[in-house]
């Protein structure tokens, strides 16, 4: 995870997490639609995975990149 260099996943993550840019980014949508009950096509599944993937990769990478906190 480690390897993942953020210079490269931060455009990736930002890109794919707000297309389409107009009307409403996939992933806005699809996050509504999940909350409301009403993911259930499977290329709204996948687009779901799709256009998340990278945004969860990079909050991983963020959190495994803290440094470690020296117990008392």
């Amino acid at each position: 995870m480690r390897a993942l260099p953020l210079a490269t996943l931060v455009p990736i993550a930002l890109l794919l997490g707000l297309a389409p840019f107009t009307p409403e980014p996939h992933l806005v949508e699809k996050a509504r639609m999940l909350f409301h009950g009403e993911l259930q096509r499977p290329i709204d599944i996948f687009d779901l995975f799709l256009h998340g993937t990278p945004l969860l990769l990079l909050l991983a990478r963020l959190i495994l990149a803290r440094p470690a906190t020296p117990s008392a």
